[in-house]
């Protein structure tokens, strides 16, 4: 076990295990040819400026467009994955940088288009697609665009905003070089004695370690480090949020929730609405965090206790071939074609399945139109990593329907919608692990991470939304924020959702202050509402069959041809009403009822 464990290096790694990026370019020198094509279309752009109220012109510009987007998709996508497989690589790393830079050109030798159509006549658009029929392709394209008219600047205007995104998005590049490049950590002590200096990385197996002490000692360090930075970590983020309400302001939205939201069609109302179903439904967390507390055998229960795993399994070494056919199994109720096109994955390359010097950590899913959707993995031999294979094939698999039926205009999908079928897969795949584990230790490992899935996806992730709309309200009504003010929402949330078994230690309240998210704003509720509808999903899938799975492949056939929420809407989950969280809180009950029946 030692000697596979062992890192290789690239050309030591065998290629059935590595994926097929030759099929892409065979060679960086066939890549170099399309990237000359590339720019020599790009400055021809030009010419249609000016030229858009014309059905022949607007649809030869966006004919045009399409072509350099697919060339631009494919050479970044081949650049990067090259990159990512060996980043000490520097051949690859020279692509990547030449495309990343030539990006910022694509981007400007067509800044023109959304300006000039937005200038156009009332109801121009609806009369080209009358005159050209093969502008109907471009309709909800058009329209999507357009919807945003009153949103949007005059072409000075937008140059303006343009050239000042760097400065506005100084905030976050602020707080990330503070915490990832200058902040540093104390030593603590490790279950053995041993002074370990802390550090983010190794804060997660720290705060799970079955040693109190060592758990208790992590947090204290951890947060008493960011409370010694806590007038700078104010100021970047109240700056962040500021910053995001003058671009709110500035483009005519009501505030700066509306101005996330709208773009993609979704009711304020929606993220209100996440908010009150959890608040409405806190009972169940609570009652995880008693019986937490009665199975770790604690007087009391501290925040540093949450992460620590209430069940001691030995953890198995799954071989990856094993791996597939335990995914495999476990998304079975998804149905043959589905199985098939996961098969397909696996021989012919989507994958980069083991680690080797170099190579880039974590896991994804990533291709474009003209290419098959790869996932990067670093397997290692562990449950988890099972989870990661099925939540990444997920994706892909979203992504080859998508570009099979859709356009490539349409071929994409909004973050709204991304995280639905990958989560989708993972919910199939831990209940079939449940209902079929026969070990009661691992049975009881295997409820308790489903749970604290549930609690860290779902609840902890709405905490996050409530606390973001809270300090964004107090700011858009003229309050400044001091540390103090914005330490004392976020103890009283911890207060509110953790309740009354819990003891909320004074360290958590600097937690808000080491959440990258934040500077995205109002990024993580969709953690939330995209759990909800992969609950829906599955549990649709596993209770309904075939009909169930028609319209989730209806779902991940749809790509971006309609708004998130009808999307989902269309397939039989409702993200307006309250009942795909209401379901996901009813499968967190039936957990918890499960976890007392089996201790």
């Amino acid at each position: 076990m030692s000697e596979v464990q062992k890192l290789k290096t690239r050309d030591q790694v065998d290629s059935k295990y590595k994926w097929n990026v030759e099929k892409i370019y065979i060679n960086s020198s066939v890549w170099e040819k399309d990237f000359e094509i590339l720019k020599a279309k790009v400055p021809n752009m030009q010419k249609f400026s000016g030229k858009l109220g014309t059905p022949e012109e607007l649809l030869s510009f966006l004919e045009s467009n399409v072509e350099i987007e697919r060339l631009l998709d494919k050479l970044l996508v081949y650049a990067h994955l090259r990159g990512d497989e060996d980043t000490g690589k520097a051949e690859f790393q020279v692509l990547k940088n030449k495309i990343d830079a030539y990006s910022a050109e694509v981007s400007s030798a067509t800044a023109f288009f959304i300006p000039e159509l937005l200038s156009l006549p009332e109801r121009a658009v609806d009369e080209a697609i009358i005159k050209l029929p093969k502008l109907k392709l471009y309709e909800f394209y058009l329209a999507d665009i357009i919807s945003q008219k009153e949103h949007t600047l005059s072409a000075e205007g937008e140059k303006l905003l343009a050239s000042v995104s760097d400065c506005l998005s100084a905030p976050g590049n602020i707080f990330g070089m503070l915490t990832n490049a200058d902040m540093t950590f104390p030593c603590i002590k490790d279950e053995k004695g041993n002074e370990i200096e802390l550090t983010e990385g190794n804060y997660s197996n720290f705060i799970k370690s079955k040693d109190r002490r060592v758990r208790k000692d992590a947090f204290e360090t951890l947060f008493s480090t960011y409370k010694g930075f806590s007038n700078t970590l104010t100021a970047s983020l109240t700056s962040s949020i500021k910053n995001f309400i003058f671009n709110a302001k500035t483009r005519n939205y009501s505030c700066a929730l509306e101005s996330s939201l709208d773009p993609n069609n979704i009711p304020v109302e929606v993220y209100d609405n996440v908010v009150d179903t959890i608040n409405n439904n806190l009972s169940s967390l609570h009652k995880y965090v008693s019986i937490k507390k009665k199975l770790l055998g604690l007087d009391e229960i501290h925040m540093y206790d949450l992460y620590v795993p209430i069940v001691d399994a030995e953890e198995s070494h799954i071989e990856y071939e094993d791996a597939v056919k335990i995914a495999l199994e476990g998304i079975k109720p998804l149905g043959k074609e589905y199985l098939d096109i996961f098969k397909e994955g696996i021989n012919e390359g989507w994958v980069d399945v083991f680690q080797n010097k170099g190579k880039r950590s974590g896991a994804y899913s990533w291709g474009c139109f003209d290419t098959m959707p790869y996932v990067l993995l670093n397997y290692n031999y562990q449950l988890n990593d099972v989870s990661t294979l099925v939540h990444e094939m997920g994706h892909s698999i979203h992504s080859y329907y998508s570009r099979k039926t859709q356009p490539y205009i349409y071929s994409g999908y909004e973050l709204f919608c991304a995280e639905v079928a990958s989560i989708t897969n993972e919910c199939l795949l831990i209940d079939y692990q449940i209902k079929n584990e026969s070990d009661k230790k691992k049975k009881l490992f295997l409820i308790n991470q489903q749970l604290e899935g549930i609690r860290t996806t779902v609840f902890r992730q709405c905490m996050f939304a409530e606390f973001e709309k809270l300090i964004h309200e107090k700011i858009e009504q003229g309050n400044p924020l001091s540390p103090e003010d914005l330490c004392k929402i976020y103890h009283d949330l911890n207060v509110k959702y953790f309740g009354p078994d819990m003891v909320v230690d004074a360290g958590i309240d600097m937690e808000w202050s080491r959440i990258p998210h934040f500077y995205n704003d109002f990024y993580v509720y969709q953690y939330t509402t995209g759990f909800a509808a992969a609950n829906s999903f599955s549990k649709m899938i596993v209770e309904e069959g075939a009909s169930a799975v028609e319209r989730y492949i209806g779902f991940l056939k749809s790509g971006g041809s309609d708004y998130p929420i009808s999307i989902l809407k269309k397939a039989g989950v409702d993200m307006s009403s309250p009942k795909p969280l209401v379901d996901t809180i009813k499968r967190f009950d039936e957990l918890l009822a499960m976890l007392e029946k089996e201790i």
